[in-house]
């Protein structure tokens, strides 16, 4: 909050005012230090423009006046032609692109014009969100972050075991009643895995799960992709020993960050598809269950979606379609044909990711959590129309 010529405002009218103020007054955003602008604007500056990067900017862009945002910042580091129609579109949103110094040039005879530096771009923010390639949002820590005092805080991806505190909306929201610096999103299969444990496996907020065990079969490359598509299924090891793959090792930690200790165990394979992960899961509980009372449970969720569909394609085909930048926000969706209560205490059937979906939504909620902790669920829902009740 800033009061200014009697006027006390507060982002994002703050912005709006200032855009309006007579050019006597543009001192205010020159002697301004940089870690200032934190208390005085809410910017969200995201780094990196890959698969959840791009519609993240987006997403925010588009709705950044419903979700309290003055201004949307994102960063990249190498100028490429087949990649500056993207960045128009994100430009055009209104969002403003950083880069560094040296390459501005390169970006300026691409036709890309960047706004700020690319280490102005975090230092100037009130909130980084990290959504670079796998390992880097660790090393972005230490050679930036770190060392910046202006943002409230930082947020990374699923890849990041360890940047922060792990998180996904509707699972552990219960972490944000303490000041939370730094926070890891938690990735797409975790995401489903955890929904479909808290949804099915939780009553009164006590766990039921005697044991869980989940196949995640997952897509070879993202449709953006250039590389790294196999021909062949490929199996992957199970590295991280009584939870297996890393979809079980962060399902866990994500649940105890509410007290929870659970007994789940995850492998994945690798297919050769472009369109989305499936999971196969079964669940045994402590006590009975019915059918009904499965499916009374899965459609009281809203961050569920249903399908009678079979087949990935059709999922994905939805999404495209219907979806904010073609993607589900829900964190999973779950094939109901496939629904099988095997004996009284145990769920089988399977679901798909919607990925990078349920991420992007998570990272919205993490930011409202962290920019505005009183009014985060009422911001929230200019996102509802895609979370599909059924797909």
């Amino acid at each position: 909050m800033l009061r200014l010529l009697g006027k006390v405002l507060r982002p994002p009218l703050l912005g709006e005012y200032l855009s309006r103020m007579p050019q006597g007054c543009d001192f205010i955003y020159h002697d301004i230090p940089y870690e200032c602008w934190a208390q005085i604007l809410n910017i969200v500056h995201v780094v990196g423009t890959g698969t959840i990067g791009e519609p993240l900017i987006g997403l925010l862009a588009d709705f950044r006046n419903e979700l309290g945002i003055d201004e949307v910042t994102f960063s990249k580091r190498t100028p490429l032609l087949t990649d500056r129609t993207k960045v128009w579109d994100l430009i055009k949103r209104d969002a403003k692109l950083c880069a560094e110094r040296e390459k501005w040039k390169k970006f300026q005879e691409l036709e890309m014009e960047p706004t700020y530096e690319y280490e102005e771009g975090i230092r100037r923010a009130s909130l980084v969100i990290d959504c670079t390639p796998s390992g880097t949002g660790l090393d972005n820590k230490k050679k930036f972050y770190e060392k910046v005092e202006g943002p409230v805080g930082f947020i990374a991806q699923g890849s990041e075991f360890g940047f922060g505190t792990i998180y996904a909306h509707g699972i552990n929201d219960a972490i944000f009643s303490e000041r939370q610096k730094y926070v890891q999103v938690a990735s797409c299969n975790t995401h489903n895995i955890a929904a479909i444990i808290k949804t099915l496996a939780f009553e009164g907020g006590m766990s039921r799960l005697r044991e869980g065990r989940f196949v995640c079969m997952r897509r070879a490359t993202d449709l953006s992709e250039e590389k790294g598509f196999t021909a062949s299924p490929k199996v992957d090891e199970h590295d991280y020993g009584r939870f297996g793959t890393h979809h079980a090792r962060d399902a866990h930690a994500l649940f105890q960050t509410i007290g929870c200790e659970l007994d789940i165990f995850s492998s994945s394979i690798k297919i050769p598809t472009q369109y989305m992960h499936s999971i196969w899961f079964s669940l045994e509980l402590y006590g009975a269950v019915t059918h009904e009372e499965v499916l009374a449970r899965i459609k009281a969720n809203p961050f569920i979606a249903t399908t009678y569909k079979d087949q990935t394609a059709l999922v994905f085909s939805f999404g495209r379609d219907h979806g904010h930048y073609g993607r589900i926000l829900n964190q999973t969706t779950i094939a109901l044909p496939t629904l099988s209560v095997r004996n009284p205490e145990e769920i089988v059937g399977f679901s798909f990711t919607p990925q990078d979906g349920n991420s992007l939504l998570s990272s919205v909620a993490a930011t409202e959590h962290m920019l505005h902790p009183q009014e985060w669920r009422e911001r929230m829902r200019c996102l509802e129309p895609f979370l599909f009740r059924e797909v």
